[in-house]
Order: structure tokens, then C-alpha cells, then sequence
């Protein structure tokens, strides 16, 4: 027990959870937490001049430390009800990733409360939708507890964001405060293991098998394990609604990303005798569409540290909740006693086959996009996408990170590399776009000997692109690629998929164009502190990649790309 005020029981709660960044944009009612912050160089504020790119930059660091192995809670800080609302589409995206953040606001005097004073709001039923827990302190000596738990829930799997409002007198107020140590909790659970034999029996058994893996595998590192059981089964690998690596991309079991949008996915779908879902959604919709993905004879298994993600949409005929990792690590072993020399040499066949046909594929992409892009050379067209994600390809060093919300240039973007690692890339979680440029930051931070390569639609960069400036003031090796279509394209494309063509042929398609006036993307960017170089012509683009990715310090590419439907 020691005598001291509510922000240094905070700070020092923070300190014992290994806390190093704090990421934020304060006000008034954050001065008693920024007065004591004072005291404690051991912590670092990195300010973001908008929720949005602080929210994009915790989300970030907390996803790329699970990689680099160090904490996992990433702390945001904002500024009362203004501050979170302006955080909450940051705070969406975590919730449906399941990112592990810890989000703080102040609050106003307790004893003003029932005077509704400026910029006051209840936070905690803002909060409360899209996160675990939302709590608000209401004396000192309940911090270090109430932070402890805090940790503790955004951890515990499935993980996902929390929230605590603080007070001004809270953390004003002096107390003889219990200082706690950070709990230890063992959060991998064993599924259950009659489950488990049944999933193995019929996988084993399966002539088709197919496996989808979610971003629930990748917090887990549960990646060597499924790698392990398809090469064991030989089955074909789908990443579902994945914002990180799952499965190496480069491996000819990989066939991509399914989506519903896609009768090619939904065909292979509807061929497989069984499905093993791990640690997904299982085909959560954006928009409608018949529940018909299945076959009428598809068995579908589902594994997952998500009580609610299992037989959510789909049942399931064996439902495993436990952790992904030691599930699949169970799992292989009781397949391994069942499967024969036969089942043994019918995977190397399958995986040899497979192995052809992403060879054809790769062959195939390739010399479309070449094609295509010495006819819009010839006629003086903008750069195609695949031309700009097969140039970066050859132009990215080793050891790169790549940060993709490139959103419709993102499908060329995968096809052009590989990412073979666990943290190789992160992806925009939950839809709310404005995550890239603050996210590269967090991620920069986190794993400071890497490269990271920020590839962002024009109209998502415009959501946070202040977070730039946090970049220039850090001096933090990124470089931001900006695919400009001087449009919302995915917004056409998604009305096209929902319409169709014929009904969408005459539309003006209006509030998705950002043309008229053209926005200068490498003036803002020279303003808030970066280097940048535009490109409009193709003969120009490698080397203003190689000029970008090779100056130390943040920089940026300002690439016009093809938008045309």
C-alpha cells in the first residue's frame, strides 16, 4: 500500500503490464493523466492528431507485438465523449477482429455530473457495443483492479477491445492505493476431446476435404499446425475474411480468399465432402444472399476459441471450441493414427496437383497484367493495378511488412506477393475504413527492423491521413503507396455485385467520385512532413518506388491507377 494520487496508480499499472506506447490525442479532461505522464519517461505518447489515426495506430502495434512477442494490450487514449466518438469506427474495427486494445478517456468531475457539463456524455453505453468490457472508476482505490482486469478480458480469447472512463477527481484524488502484479492467466483450452475423435474420424474418412482458416488461427500461432494438417490430408486452403497470415500464400495447398461473392469459391464449397473451419467466421454476409454454400452432402466441423462464432450461421456437425492451436495439435495426432499409406500417398498426389495449378495460375496472372499494360501504355492510360503490385513486388526489400488497404487493388496486391511468415501483412479488420496510415505506424513501432509498406486506397487514406504526420515526427521507416482511382471505387464495385451490370449501366454512381478538384496527395504529404513523388506514367513508377522505399524516414508514392469499371 503506498499513498498516491489515481493518475500515478495508472501509470504504474500501465508500467507493470509492460506498457511502452501510449497512443492518443488529449484534452482537458486527460490533464490529471498528462500532468502525472510527466513523471514516467518509461512511457511514451505518441500523438495522433485524429481518433481515427490514434485508433488505427494502437490497433496496429497490439496486432504486430503478438508477432514480435512482446505485450499485447496497446493503450488509446482519448478525449472524453468528443474523442470517443470520433474513435468508434477504430473501435468497431478491433471489436470485429478481436484486437486487443485498452481504451482510456477522461471523463468530467464526478460531482459536475448532474450539471451535464460541456463535452460531457455517459462513455461506457458509447463504449459498451463494440467492446468486452465498459466500466467507468469511480474511486482511486479501484484502479490498479479495474486495470488488471482490464488486461486480463482484452487477452482472454477470444480477444477483443475494452474500455475505462477515468474521472478527472478520480485521478486527482490521493488514496493509499494496493499495488497489484499483473495477473498470470493461462488462456489455451483443450476442446473436447470425444469432439475431437469425432472430427478426426471424419476427416480422415473424407475423399474432399477442405479447410478454412480465420484470423483466430493467426492469434493463436496456430499457423504450424495447420500447415502441418493440410499437408497431411492434402487439402485445399481457403483464408476466410483473414487480416493476417494464416497460411503461407505461397503454398500450392492455398487457393486464397474466399468470399461469397465468388462462384468459383462457392463451387469448391459445395465439392467438398467435409469442411474444417479454424478459428473463422464462417461465412458472416455483407450483403444478402442465400445460406446455400454448402452442399446438401458437405459435413462441416468448426473449431474455434469463439463460443459464438460456432454453428452462428452454419451448423456444424461437430462443434470444437477450444484453442486453435492445441485443437489442431490434438486434432492431427488423432488423424495421424487413422490415416493409411493410401490416405498418405492420395495427399502427395493432391498436393503435386495442386502445386501445377497454382503454377498455371501465377502464369496465367502474370501474362494477362503484362498484356494489359502494354496496351495502356501504348494509348497513354493510367497504371493498371497489377502493374503497380507486380512492380512492388520486384521492388520490396527483404523483410518487408506490408499494411493493405488497398480494398479493390488488394486482390492484384495478393496475387502479386507472398507472404510466407506470421506478420508478413495486416489487413484492415471489421470494414470502417481510415485504419491504414495510423496502423503502419503502430506496426512500425512495434517491429522497428522492418520495412513497412503502407499500400492505401485514396479514399481510405482520407479518412486519417493527419496520421502522417505522426510518421514525419517519429522519423518511422514507412512508406505509404497510394492507389489513386480519384474515386470510392469499392463502393461501384460492390453495387455492381449487388445489382448486377445490366441494372447499374446507367448509373452515375454519384458520392464516390473525388475528382473536381483533384487533391494533391504529395503536397499534403510534403506539408505533414514526408517525402512523396507522384506518378502518372508507368515508365516512371519503378523508379519512384526505389527512390520511396530506400530514403530513410517516411515517404510517399502517389500512384494514378486505372479506376474504369
Amino acid at each position: 500500500m503506498a499513498i498516491m494520487s489515481g493518475a500515478q496508480a495508472v501509470m504504474e499499472s500501465l508500467l507493470s503490464h509492460g506498457v511502452r506506447y501510449i497512443f492518443g490525442n488529449p484534452g482537458t479532461t486527460e490533464a490529471p493523466f498528462m500532468v502525472a505522464l510527466e513523471r514516467y519517461p518509461q512511457l511514451t505518447y505518441v500523438l495522433g492528431l485524429q481518433e481515427a489515426g490514434v485508433m488505427g495506430m494502437a490497433d496496429g502495434y497490439a496486432r504486430a507485438t503478438d508477432t514480435a512477442g512482446h505485450n499485447r494490450v496497446a493503450i488509446a487514449h482519448l478525449h472524453g465523449s468528443a474523442g470517443l466518438a470520433n474513435g468508434l469506427s477504430g473501435l468497431y474495427n478491433a471489436y470485429r477482429g478481436g484486437t486487443p486494445l485498452l481504451v482510456l478517456a477522461g471523463q468530467s468531475d464526478t460531482r459536475t455530473y448532474q450539471q451535464e457539463p460541456a463535452l460531457w456524455a455517459d462513455l461506457v453505453p458509447m463504449a459498451r457495443p463494440f467492446t468486452k468490457w465498459a466500466t467507468e472508476v469511480l474511486h482511486a482505490t479501484d484502479l490498479p483492479m479495474v486495470l488488471r482486469r482490464a488486461f486480463k478480458v482484452a487477452t482472454q480469447p477470444p480477444s477483443g477491445p475494452v474500455f475505462v472512463s477515468l474521472p478527472m477527481n478520480v485521478l486527482e484524488e490521493s488514496a493509499d492505493i494496493e499495488s497489484l502484479s499483473p495477473a498470470t492467466v493461462y488462456t489455451r483450452t483443450r476442446p473436447d476431446h470425444q469432439g475431437l475423435l469425432r472430427a478426426a474420424e471424419l476427416l480422415g474418412a473424407a475423399e474432399h476435404p477442405l479447410l478454412l482458416f480465420g484470423d483466430r488461427v493467426a492469434q493463436s500461432g496456430a499457423q504450424a499446425e495447420a500447415l502441418q494438417l493440410a499437408e497431411r490430408l492434402g487439402a485445399p486452403v481457403y483464408a476466410v475474411y483473414h487480416s493476417e497470415q494464416v497460411f503461407p500464400t505461397d503454398h500450392p495447398l492455398f487457393r486464397g480468399v474466399l468470399s461469397p461473392w465468388f462462384s468459383t469459391s462457392l463451387h469448391m464449397l459445395r465439392e467438398a465432402d467435409v469442411v474444417l473451419a479454424v478459428g473463422a467466421d464462417v461465412l458472416t454476409p455483407f450483403l444478402y444472399r442465400p445460406r446455400d454454400a454448402f452442399g446438401p452432402t458437405t459435413t462441416l466441423l468448426h473449431l474455434d476459441s469463439s463460443p459464438w462464432a460456432v454453428d452462428m450461421i452454419y451448423a456444424a456437425e461437430v462443434g470444437l471450441v477450444g484453442d486453435p492451436k492445441t485443437g489442431l495439435a490434438e486434432l492431427l495426432a488423432e488423424i495421424e493414427m487413422r490415416l493409411s499409406a493410401k490416405h498418405h500417398d492420395r495427399a502427395q498426389e493432391r498436393i503435386r496437383t495442386a502445386a501445377q495449378e497454382s503454377r498455371q495460375r501465377r502464369e496465367t496472372f502474370v501474362a494477362e497484367a503484362r498484356a494489359s499494360w502494354e496496351t495502356d501504355a501504348a494509348q497513354n492510360a493510367p497504371i493498371a493495378p497489377a502493374r503497380l503490385t507486380l512492380t512492388l513486388a520486384d521492388a520490396l526489400p527483404e523483410n518487408a511488412v506490408i499494411i493493405d488497404e488497398a480494398l479493390t487493388t488488394s486482390p492484384p496486391l495478393h496475387r502479386s506477393l507472398t507472404f510466407s511468415r506470421p506478420g508478413d501483412f495486416y489487413f484492415l479488420r471489421g470494414g470502417a475504413i481510415g485504419w491504414g496510415c495510423g496502423a503502419a505506424i503502430g506496426v512500425a513501432l512495434a517491429q522497428p527492423e522492418r520495412k513497412v509498406v503502407a499500400v492505401i486506397g485514396d479514399g481510405s487514406a482520407l479518412y486519417a491521413i493527419q496520421a502522417l504526420w505522426t510518421a514525419a515526427r517519429l522519423r518511422l521507416p514507412i512508406t505509404y503507396i497510394l492507389c489513386n482511382n480519384s474515386s470510392y471505387r469499392i463502393l461501384k464495385v460492390n453495387l455492381i455485385r449487388h445489382l448486377g451490370e445490366e441494372a447499374t449501366a446507367d448509373l452515375a454512381f454519384l458520392g464516390t467520385d473525388l475528382g473536381d478538384p483533384e487533391i494533391d496527395f504529395t503536397r499534403i504529404a510534403e506539408g505533414l512532413g514526408l517525402r512523396a513523388w507522384r506518378v502518372e506514367q508507368s515508365d516512371a513508377l519503378r523508379g519512384a518506388l526505389d527512390d520511396a522505399l530506400n530514403t530513410d524516414g517516411p515517404t510517399l508514392v502517389d500512384v494514378i491507377i486505372d479506376g474504369s469499371l
